[in-house]
């Protein structure tokens, strides 16, 4: 690690070292190729979504208040709901998927596997 490793760069080798990098890249949602290119500067993909999907898994607390269900949720359950694709099939979770639209919780980037 060098010292001018950018913040999330930083918590990535944290995690990494600390664990593994493939649980590492299991916690942030992309490959164990992936984060393994990066962490030696050579990830060829889109290095701001992958520093968004980095902070957003390792550097935010684990659960969230959600405003609509008034309730702690995990944030990995959080960002699933949020940004999955409208549940036209019910109701109920109809009214909680357009309150997480305009929710201050709801994460823009889509976890993957294989970015």
């Amino acid at each position: 690690m060098t010292t001018s490793d950018p913040r999330w760069l930083k918590l990535l080798r944290d995690e990494a070292d600390k664990t593994s990098i493939g649980r590492a890249a299991l916690r942030v949602g992309y490959s164990r190729t992936a984060i393994s290119q990066a962490l030696s500067a050579k990830y060829p993909g889109d290095m701001a979504k992958l520093e968004r999907m980095v902070l957003s898994a390792l550097e935010l607390p684990m659960a969230v208040a959600c405003p609509h269900l008034k309730l702690n949720l995990p944030t990995t359950m959080c960002h699933d709901f949020s940004t999955k694709a409208a549940p036209t099939h019910n109701p109920l979770h109809m009214m909680h998927w357009r309150a997480c639209q305009s929710c201050p919780n709801k994460s823009e980037a889509r976890p993957t596997s294989e970015d």
